[in-house]
C-alpha cells in the first residue's frame, strides 16, 4: 500500500531566523513599540546616540514618545492632525516645525521621525560644520517642499511608485542662510573647492546617519539644486 510522504518540517533554525527578521523589521519600521527593547527613548540633545535609526523609527507611530522627544532647544515643533492616507497620499503622526538646531525652517507637516532626524542633523552636524568651514552659524533653511502628493521624479525605474513626499516623510533642502548674511546654495556652491563646497559635501555625508535616503547632485540631474532626505524603507546615500 502506498503511504504518502510525510510533510517536510521547517528547520527550527530557519524559523528562528525568519522570526528574528520579522521582529527587526517591525522595530525598524516603528510597528513594534520601543518599550519592548532595552533601549532608552531618544534624546535629541545626545550627539552620539546608539541604535539611532531604531530610536528614530520608534517615533513614527508613537505619539506619546514623539511628544516627549520633540522638544526645544533642539527643535520647535507641534503636532498636527492626521490626514488619512488615500491613494498613497496623506500622513500620520506629523508635526509642524519652525526651528531645527537653532535655525528657522518653515514646515507645515512632516512625520515625527523625519523631523527629529532633521533637527538632530542640524544641531549636531550642520551647525558645527558651518562654524568650522564658514565661520558662521546657520540662521535659516530654504527648502523646496515636504509634502506633495506625487510619484518619484527623476528616475525612470521608479516613476510608478509614490514618493516619500506623498507621506510627508521627506524634505528637499536648497540653501542655508548664515548669520552673517551669506547664502550657501546647493546649485551654486556644490562644485569646486571653495569653503562653501566643502561645507555642503561634509553635511551631505554626515546626513546619512540620520536619514535612510540622502541624495544630492551626484545622484542625478533632478537633484542638481537640492538635497533630498527621507526616512522611507530603503537606504541610499549618494
Amino acid at each position: 500500500m502506498y503511504e504518502p510522504r510525510s510533510r517536510r518540517r521547517l528547520h527550527p533554525l530557519f524559523v528562528l531566523v525568519m522570526l528574528t527578521i520579522a521582529v527587526l523589521y517591525g522595530f525598524r519600521q516603528g510597528y513594534v513599540p520601543l518599550r519592548y527593547l532595552p533601549i532608552p527613548a531618544l534624546d535629541l540633545n545626545a550627539a552620539d546616540s546608539w541604535f539611532l535609526d531604531l530610536r528614530l523609527a520608534a517615533l513614527k507611530r508613537d505619539r506619546t514618545l514623539c511628544a516627549t522627544a520633540v522638544q526645544s532647544p533642539v527643535i520647535d515643533a507641534s503636532a498636527v492632525a492626521d490626514m488619512p492616507v488615500d491613494n498613497g497620499c496623506g500622513w500620520t503622526n506629523a508635526v509642524q516645525m519652525t526651528n531645527a538646531g537653532g535655525a528657522r525652517v518653515s514646515v507645515d507637516k512632516m512625520t515625527c521621525d523625519t523631523a527629529a532626524a532633521f533637527a538632530m542633523w542640524m544641531e549636531h552636524e550642520v551647525q558645527p560644520l558651518a562654524k568650522e568651514h564658514l565661520g558662521s552659524s546657520v540662521k535659516s533653511i530654504q527648502h523646496m517642499g515636504v509634502y506633495a502628493c506625487r510619484n518619484i521624479q527623476g528616475s525612470k525605474a521608479f516613476t510608478a511608485f509614490r514618493s516619500q513626499h506623498a507621506r510627508a516623510n521627506a524634505i528637499d533642502v536648497a540653501a542655508f542662510v548664515l548669520g552673517d548674511g551669506r547664502t550657501v546654495s546647493v546649485v551654486k556652491h556644490w562644485h569646486g573647492d571653495s569653503a562653501e563646497a566643502k561645507f555642503l559635501h561634509a553635511i551631505h555625508q554626515r546626513s546619512c546617519r540620520y536619514f535612510r535616503v540622502a541624495l544630492g547632485p551626484e545622484y542625478n540631474a533632478a537633484h542638481h539644486n537640492h538635497f533630498h532626505f527621507d526616512r522611507g524603507a530603503f537606504r541610499r546615500c549618494t
